[in-house]
C-alpha cells in the first residue's frame, strides 16, 4: 500500500524533500515508517501524526493515509507552577540568535465572568499529562511555523484577580510566523490540554473545564 510523508525541520533538510510517498506491507504500523524512509538513526523524542492526528507508533496504516514526522521542538519550555508566573522567564527560554521575533501572550484573570463578580480562580491539572500535551502542541506549531522555540507556562492553584494564569513565549526567524504560532498555542492549549478551573465569585462556586 502507498502512504504519503510529510517531514519537517531538520527531518525535511536531511531527507532534501518535505514529501515523499512510501510503498509499505499490508498491516504496516505507524514503527515502520521510519526505517522505511532510510534516514538513517531515528532521532529521539520524534513524534507521528496520522491524516493530522497525533498516532502512536502501533497505529495501523491504511491506503493513502497521510503520516507527518515531527522532530522534537529544538528549545522551550513547559511548565505547571504553583507560584505567580514571570514572563520575562519564558521570553529567556526561547531566546535565540537565529531568531527576528519573539511574540508572547499573558492570560490573566478578570473580575467579572458571565455576569457575576469573581473574588480568584482555583486551576487544576493532570500534572506529567499536561505538560507532555503542551510539548506536544509546541512541537506540532514548531514545524508548521519552522519556530525556533516555544514556552508554555500555566498556574495551578488559587490565583488572584489579575495575575497570570498562562504565558506564552514563542521565537521565530520571521515576525508573521510567531505571532500565527502565538495565537495558535493559546487557541489550542485552551482546548487540548488537561487543565480545569474553578471560578470562585460572590454567593458560589463552579468548575468550567477544559476550553474555557
Amino acid at each position: 500500500m502507498q502512504v504519503s510523508i510529510r517531514l519537517f525541520a531538520g527531518l525535511r533538510e536531511r531527507a532534501g524533500t518535505g514529501a515523499r510517498e512510501l510503498e509499505l506491507r499490508e498491516g504496516a504500523t505507524v514503527a515502520d515508517v521510519w526505517n522505511a524512509l532510510d534516514l538513517g538513526d531515528e532521532p529521539p523524542g520524534l513524534l507521528y501524526a496520522v491524516n493530522r492526528r497525533y498516532a502512536a507508533t502501533d497505529a495501523k496504516l491504511g491506503e493513502g493515509d497521510e503520516v507527518a514526522v515531527i522532530p522534537p521542538v529544538s528549545g522551550g519550555d513547559f511548565r505547571l507552577s504553583g507560584e505567580p508566573l514571570s514572563l520575562d522567564a519564558a521570553v529567556q527560554e526561547v531566546r535565540d540568535s537565529s531568531a527576528g521575533a519573539i511574540a508572547t501572550f499573558t492570560g490573566t484573570v478578570r473580575n467579572r465572568s458571565r455576569d457575576r463578580n469573581v473574588q480568584y480562580l482555583e486551576y487544576e491539572a493532570y500534572e506529567g499529562m499536561a505538560e507532555e500535551t503542551m510539548a506536544e502542541l509546541a512541537a506540532e506549531l514548531s514545524a508548521r511555523h519552522q519556530l525556533c522555540a516555544i514556552a508554555i507556562h500555566h498556574r495551578v492553584g488559587r490565583v488572584e484577580i489579575g495575575e497570570p494564569s498562562v504565558v506564552i513565549a514563542v521565537s521565530s526567524p520571521h515576525r508573521a510566523a510567531a505571532l500565527a504560532a502565538c495565537q495558535e498555542a493559546i487557541d489550542t492549549l485552551k482546548g487540548t490540554v488537561p487543565l480545569w478551573k474553578k471560578e470562585v465569585y460572590e454567593g458560589g462556586e463552579e468548575w468550567i473545564g477544559q476550553g474555557s
